[in-house]
């Protein structure tokens, strides 16, 4: 079985903004695949189901962004995952959206919950896909402000389209491995 982790923030004031675009992936795999994120345990929502022949844990951690290793390390050793079999969908500030990045292993790069992830499960080895949220505007925008910001309606309508990409990307990582899905998305602009 493999994990796929969306991050984000719990409750509905955070519903649909930049940095819960993770949970927003998760809730669109689950929907197309028949998986019901219905199961709670170890500070998560969870749901298990089949996508593209591979089983598969959907998590949704409900610690807030900079706990999520909390949930996930928990969950990964009960079930016996490997992080290489943990693939991790958060938001990235470094990508304009309509893009993103498919990486085996990496430092946090400013993603808190990235960051808690790779302290709690020991090691940076697992797979992330860095969806784009672009950055603040340099009006001077905090980045905590930025990402807990709705899309604009523009915005939103795209990354409408980029949540179906990073579905495509996420069932091309179970059936064809990394590398390929990486070949695929990771030069991919989805626009409107």
């Amino acid at each position: 079985m493999k994990l796929i982790v969306g991050l984000g923030n719990p409750g509905v004031a955070y519903a649909k903004t930049r940095h819960n675009i993770g949970f927003e992936l998760l809730d669109a795999l689950a929907k197309a695949h028949g998986i019901a994120l219905t199961s709670r345990r170890d500070k998560a929502v969870t749901g298990r189901g089949v996508i593209a022949g591979q089983a598969v844990m959907l998590v949704k951690p409900q610690t807030y962004m900079n706990l999520s290793g909390d949930s996930v390390s928990v969950i990964a050793s009960k079930e016996g995952i490997e992080r290489t079999e943990i693939l991790v969908a958060c938001d990235d500030i470094n990508l304009p959206p309509g893009r993103m990045r498919l990486r085996a292993s990496g430092s946090a790069g400013g993603q808190n919950g990235l960051k808690d992830l790779i302290a709690k499960l020991e090691g940076d080895d697992f797979p992330r896909l860095r969806i784009g949220v672009g950055a603040p505007p340099a009006s001077g925008s905090e980045q905590i402000d930025w990402v807990l910001s709705k899309f604009s309606p523009p915005d939103r309508k795209l990354m409408d389209e980029v949540l179906i990409a990073a579905m495509g990307a996420t069932e091309l990582w179970l059936s064809e491995g990394l590398l390929v899905a990486a070949n695929r998305f990771n030069g991919l602009v989805v626009t409107v």
